[in-house]
């Protein structure tokens, strides 16, 4: 999936693979196989990150920083997720019947990948926030919602702090995969700093799935999920003047298979960019 998101990509922008610089690239599976395998007869300089479900954005982050600083003309961010294969390795094989807790939610199978250039007319990376590891010791891994709305909260504060901005900057404000849950934790989080973020903040784990029609409980997650939400939804928007100016912040789980099981807790980690049409 993530070969065909790459080069579907390249054959929109009419890129050859040897003009792209550099290629940011990560997933869930083990040491992000499903990257440096899908990917390696392109032959492009890669570099294999991990934000868990941020990773997209934190492509997007480091890209774009490689372009700001001349380092490159082109570089391509991808990710992708896989839900069968996530369940087994973080919870549960599906052939076991576990009963999932309302606070679950779905990976998301699929890719995404976004080409970011120094020249063009638009969509432009504005700004760029990185997050910190925040971890509130939430050791439920039915409950990804609640670990990863504390580092959202504390990546969109910084934003504000560094740019001055508010919400009503943004047409919108988009989480990566919160789902229902850590969506409305977030929002109460940002009402303790008199932030009412309610009328332009949408998250991509809820958007991806119909919660009544699909059953998928608190939503979608997975790196896949802001990854194809972006590409295939907010995108187009942004390219149509529906949006704007648009906040996208990637949030991911810092956890591993074994970890859990070791009743570890589950740190949280947020990254954002803010996407604008001029």
């Amino acid at each position: 999936m993530i070969r065909e998101a790459v080069n579907g990509v390249l054959n929109k922008s009419n890129l050859a693979s040897t003009e792209i610089d550099f290629l940011f690239a990560g997933d869930l599976l083990n040491q992000c196989i499903s990257s440096s395998f899908g990917l390696r007869d392109l032959k492009i300089p890669y570099f294999g990150i991990f934000g868990a479900c941020s990773t997209f954005i934190e492509g997007m982050s480091l890209g774009s920083i490689f372009l700001d600083g001349n380092a490159a003309n082109h570089v391509i961010c991808a990710t992708s997720s896989h839900f069968c294969s996530a369940e087994k390795q973080f919870r549960f094989p599906l052939e076991l019947g576990n009963q999932r807790p309302q606070s679950a939610q779905w990976t998301v199978t699929g890719a995404g990948a976004a080409i970011l250039s120094r020249t063009g007319n638009g969509p432009y990376v504005t700004y760029t926030t990185p997050g910190r590891i925040m971890d509130l010791d939430i050791k439920d891994a039915n409950n990804m919602g609640a670990a990863m709305a504390p580092a959202a909260f504390d990546t969109l504060m910084t934003h504000f702090e560094d740019t001055g901005r508010t919400p009503s900057d943004y047409d919108a404000i988009f989480t990566g995969d919160l789902g229902y849950v850590g969506k409305d934790i977030l929002q109460d989080l940002a009402k303790t700093k008199g932030f009412q973020i309610q009328s332009n903040y949408e998250d991509c784990g809820v958007l991806i799935f119909d919660q009544q029609k699909q059953d998928t409980h608190s939503g979608g997650s997975g790196c896949a999920c802001i990854a194809t939400v972006f590409s295939s939804f907010i995108y187009p928007k942004l390219m149509n003047h529906e949006l704007k100016r648009v906040l996208l912040i990637g949030t991911g789980a810092l956890m591993n298979s074994t970890s859990t099981q070791q009743s570890e807790s589950i740190p949280g980690i947020a990254h954002a960019v803010s996407v604008e049409i001029l």
